[in-house]
Order: structure tokens, then sequence, then C-alpha cells
């Protein structure tokens, strides 16, 4: 300040209140599952908050290269409409499916198509084709599907993977070594085109989105407790998926 200038106190006015609507981002690993169940589902499946991010439209395009006829509407709100083919129903993709980053899509869809008497090929980005897949091919091999990998021996290795379905899918009864939700869910996929019964125990429970998924299309599971305290998850294969209206809840950990 000059010499002689006179100071003048500085005031702080209240500003108006601050307002506003907050949409919080939908759940990826219900999004994810509400494009491949509304797929597998026969008639329409409307859903609504669909996570728009990069892994949920890889799936989307993937569900589309199967044989789903997917509507993505504009504007706000994550509003997808399922034309489903039905379980057993799936196409050969005419291209390689890109997981992108998503180890949760990349396994619940080598679920989806080991039972399908389908060739498949899978790739991802530089750190999804790092991540191994064993822990989901051991089991889908017993049920009939043979896995190939650049990155390793047949039946295990990590992706690009090609996927050869199983023409006659046999139901398997397989303990989980480790809690997994992803493996959990990708032999359930894959028991869904099995006929007779396919049973996933598990120690250590794990998330059931998928098991919900499958109530809201009117296949539910059958589940127990075994003796030892171990949840048993069966499902009987070549039931029809009815299509469901799906509103998928927030997720606001990921806002």
């Amino acid at each position: 300040m000059a010499h002689g200038e006179t100071q003048h106190p500085m005031v702080a006015r209240r500003s108006d209140a601050l307002t506003g609507t907050i949409r919080v981002p939908g759940d990826k690993s219900i999004s994810h599952r509400s494009l491949i169940f509304g797929t597998l589902a026969v008639g329409r499946t409307e859903v609504e908050g669909l996570l728009e991010a990069e892994d949920v439209l890889n799936t989307m395009a993937a569900m589309r290269a199967l044989g789903a006829t997917i509507t993505h509407h504009a504007g706000p709100g994550g509003r997808v409409s399922i034309d489903g083919v039905g379980v057993g129903a799936l196409s050969e993709p005419d291209r390689v499916l890109d997981m992108g980053n998503s180890g949760t899509a990349a396994r619940l869809l080598v679920g989806l198509v080991a039972t399908h008497p389908i060739t498949t090929f899978f790739t991802g980005d530089a750190s999804l084709v790092k991540r191994p897949m064993a822990r989901v091919t051991d089991p889908l091999s017993r049920m009939g599907a043979s896995f190939h990998s650049r990155r390793g021996e047949l039946g295990t290795g990590r992706l690009p993977m090609m996927v050869e379905g199983a023409e006659l899918a046999v139901p398997i009864e397989y303990r989980l070594p480790v809690a997994s939700a992803q493996v959990k869910s990708a032999i359930m996929l894959a028991g869904l085109n099995t006929p007779g019964e396919t049973t996933v125990i598990e120690a250590v429970p794990t998330r059931d989105h998928t098991e919900n998924m499958l109530r809201h299309f009117g296949a539910a599971p059958t589940i127990t407790t075994d003796s030892d305290g171990a949840t048993r998850i069966t499902v009987t294969g070549q039931q029809e998926l009815v299509a469901a209206d799906i509103k998928v809840p927030t997720d606001p950990s990921s806002a």
C-alpha cells in the first residue's frame, strides 16, 4: 500500500446456496450381468441406470456379437433395451471380443460361451492379458470346453484366448478352492446351457449378484448349507429365462 492511502475493510458477503442434482453411477457388476442375462432371456429386457463406462460398453458390444439386439438410448439415465436370444442360442462371433480392462467381464463371458457349441476369441488390454485365467478354465474344462492361449499351455494361460465351447456339456459339482464371485458366476453361467444340475460349493460366501439375477429372470438356483457350513448353489440347466426389466442400483463408491 502506498504511503498515505486510506485502508478499506474487506467485506465478505454470503453467496447464494449451492444447489443441483447429482446422478450416482450404476453398479458395475450388476450392469455387466444385466446385459448378459438380458441376452439369455426370451423377450425384451429394459434396463435403467446402466453404468456407461468403458468396461460395460465392451460387454454390450460382446453381447451384440453373440446375437443380442441392444438399443442404447441417448440421454442420461443409462437406458438400454435388450432383445434376447434365449439360453442355448448364442451366435458364434465374427470378431474377437475385446474385454478391455475388465476381469469380471472376461471371466463371466468365458463361462457363458463355454457350454455353447461355438468358437470364441477373447482379448483385453495390456493389464488384462497379464491376469491368469486358470481358476476359471479348470472347472470349465471339466464341463467339456477347450481353451487355447498363446501365453500358456492348453487349458490354462491368459488372454488372448480361444474358447471352443462344449458340444455336449457335462454338469459338475465344484468346490471353490478360493472364494471368488467371478469364478462362481462363470460356472453358474456355464451351467445354464448344461443338461442336469451344476453345483458350486463355497466355504466362504461371496457376492450373490448372479443368484439374484437368476431369481429375477425366473430360474432361481437351489441354495442349501452343508454340514460343514459351506454353501451349495445348484443351477438346473436349460431352463428358459423370461425377460424382466432391471433398475440398476447406484454405487456411491464410483461417484
